[in-house]
């Protein structure tokens, strides 16, 4: 049994677009996303002079840079999520497994005409 059949006449009808151009960019935003604000802390850290007076700037330069990446990451993952669901409801279509009502004997299909029109039609004299 094949798990991934695709409905034919479903398959991609459209070209790849923006998402694709943007998946292959996300690695390299994603790392000098990361990297720019930790090589500012970094440097920050180098070329400060050693004293307790500068202490509390550099603390919050820190704090300031890991929220950045913090957030940084954040959207990137959104958009990399974003991303793969276009890129999948781009796809082709595929046959889903039956999955009959537990609640149910027979199928909706052999169910007969619903009881609202059962009832109008003993209640309305035959002509």
């Amino acid at each position: 049994m094949n798990p991934f059949k695709r409905l034919p006449g479903y398959g991609p009808k459209t070209a790849a677009g923006m998402e694709r151009q943007i998946w292959r960019r996300l690695p390299a935003v994603f790392f000098w996303g990361s990297l720019l604000p930790l090589l500012f802390v970094g440097l920050r850290r180098w070329l400060a002079e050693p004293g307790a007076s500068d202490a509390h700037s550099l603390l919050l330069g820190e704090y300031i840079a890991y929220g950045l990446v913090a957030m940084h990451w954040a959207l990137t993952l959104t958009l990399a999520m974003g991303c793969l669901i276009v890129m999948v409801m781009k796809g082709p279509g595929f046959v889903a497994d039956a999955y009959p009502p537990a609640d149910r004997d027979t199928p909706f299909l052999d169910l007969g005409p619903p009881p609202e029109e059962e009832a109008n039609q003993t209640a309305s004299p035959p002509t």
